[in-house]
C-alpha cells in the first residue's frame, strides 16, 4: 500500500525514492511482522485459550503428556501478521505477490479445516488424508497453471551444481509443480513435532529463496550468475521477509517450552508457500538441498510404514517421524532441536552455494 501510494509522489519528494528499493521494503516488512506478531502473541493466545483450542498429544507419545492443552493454530497468527505486512510494503499491483499469497492462504485454509475438525472431536484425528490431499491438491493446481500460463515462465528443470544441464518438462511440468507444492506442504507438517522444530528449517530455508528470489528480478544479477530471469519475481522478497518475520515472532512463543504449537493452519502453509518460492525463482531441486531435514524426516516415515509392513510388524525407528526415534533414545527435546537448527543451517549454506558452484 505504501509503495502504491508513495512511489507516484517520488518526482516531488525525492525522500520517498527510499520506496523503490525492494531492499528497504523487505527489512520494512520482516520488522512490521515481527513486532506485530511479539504485540499480538499474548493476546492471540489467550484468546485460544478462552476458546479451547488446545492440542491433543497423541498416547504413543507419553513424553509429551504435559503440553496436552497448549494452544494450537498458531499459524493463524502468521497468518494475520504477515497479510498485514503484505498488505503495507508490498507493490499490490504485481501479480506474483497474488499469487503467492493465494498458496500461502489456500494451504492455510486446508491446515485450518484439519486444525478444526480435531478440536471438534477432541482427538488428534482431523480430516481424512484423502480430503486433505484433495484440498492440497486444489491450491497447487490453481498456482500452478497461472505460473505455467506466464509467458516468461519456462518449463525447464535446472540441476544444481551444473551450468549448462536442464530438462524441458513440457506439460509434464505442470503435475511436478503440484507434486512439489503438495510434498513440501506435507513434509514440513510431518516435521512440526518438537517446539519451535519445524518452524526454525523454515526461517532458514525462507532466508535462502529471499536471496534466490531477489536475484531472479534483478537482470543484472541474474545473468551474472546464470540464473533465469522473470521481471517482476524480485517483489516476492517482500513476502520471504515478511515470512522470516512472522516465523521469528512465532518461535518467540514456540521456543521451548511452547506457549503455543503452530498446528497444521502453519505448517501446510509454510510448506506450500516453500514449494512455490522453489518454483518460482526456478531452484526446484535446491529446495531437497535447503529443506533436507523436512526430507530426512518425511522419508523417516516412509521407510518406517513400508518396513513395518514387509516383514509384519518390525521398525526401522524406535518412532517416526525421525525426531521421535532420537527423542525416545533419551536425547532431550532443547537438544534434538538445537541440533536440526544447526544442520538447517549448514544445509541452507551449501543451497546458496549453487549461485557459484557450477
Amino acid at each position: 500500500m505504501f509503495y502504491n501510494l508513495l512511489f507516484p509522489l517520488t518526482s516531488e519528494w525525492t525522500a520517498l525514492n527510499v520506496f523503490r528499493y525492494i531492499s528497504f521494503r523487505s527489512l520494512a516488512a520482516l520488522i512490521t511482522a515481527l513486532v506485530l506478531s511479539i504485540l499480538m502473541g499474548p493476546r492471540f493466545i489467550a484468546w485460544l485459550r478462552r476458546l479451547k483450542c488446545g492440542q491433543y498429544i497423541h498416547e504413543d507419545v507419553a513424553v509429551h503428556a504435559a503440553k496436552a492443552g497448549t494452544p494450537t493454530m498458531g499459524g493463524l497468527l502468521m497468518l494475520s501478521t504477515l497479510l498485514v505486512s503484505m498488505f503495507f510494503w508490498s507493490d499490490l499491483t504485481n501479480r506474483y505477490v497474488w499469487q503467492v499469497l493465494l498458496v500461502f492462504v489456500g494451504f492455510g485454509f486446508v491446515g485450518f479445516w484439519d486444525d478444526m475438525t480435531k478440536l471438534r472431536h477432541h482427538q488428534n484425528k482431523g480430516i481424512s488424508g484423502k480430503a486433505k490431499i484433495a484440498g492440497q491438491l486444489l491450491v497447487a493446481c490453481a498456482a500452478m497453471v497461472l505460473l505455467y500460463m506466464d509467458p516468461n515462465y519456462s518449463s525447464k528443470l535446472t540441476v544444481p551444481f551444473f551450468k549448462e544441464v536442464t530438462f524441458d518438462l513440457g506439460l509434464l511440468y505442470l503435475p511436478f509443480g503440484v507434486f512439489v507444492m503438495v510434498a513440501a506442504s506435507n513434509a514440513v507438517n510431518l516435521t512440526d513435532g518438537l517446539d519451535g522444530l519445524a518452524i526454525g528449517p523454515s526461517i532458514v530455508a525462507c532466508l535462502v529463496f529471499s536471496i534466490f528470489i531477489y536475484i531472479t528480478g534483478n537482470a543484472r544479477f541474474a545473468s551474472y550468475l546464470l540464473v533465469p530471469y522473470m521481471p517482476g519475481v524480485g517483489e516476492i522478497t517482500i513476502f520471504c521477509a515478511a515470512l522470516v518475520g512472522a516465523g521469528l515472532g512465532f518461535l518467540w512463543f514456540n521456543a521451548y517450552p511452547a506457549q503455543i504449537f503452530m498446528g497444521d493452519v502453519g505448517s501446510l502453509s509454510i510448506g506450500g508457500a516453500l514449494g512455490y518460492l522453489a518454483l518460482l525463482c526456478k531452484q526446484e531441486l535446491v529446495l531437497s538441498v535447503v529443506g533436507g531435514l523436512f526430507v530426512a524426516e518425511t522419508l523417516s516415515v516412509i521407510l518406517q510404514v513400508s518396513y513395518f509392513r514387509w516383514t509384519g510388524g518390525k521398525r526401522i525407528f524406535r518412532m517416526a517421524p525421525l525426531h521421535h526415534h532420537f527423542e525416545l533414545k533419551g536425547i532431550p527435546e532443547s537438544k534434538i532441536i538445537i541440533r536440526f537448527w544447526i544442520t538447517s543451517i549448514l544445509l541452507g549454506l551449501v543451497a546458496l552455494s549453487v549461485l557459484k558452484l557450477r
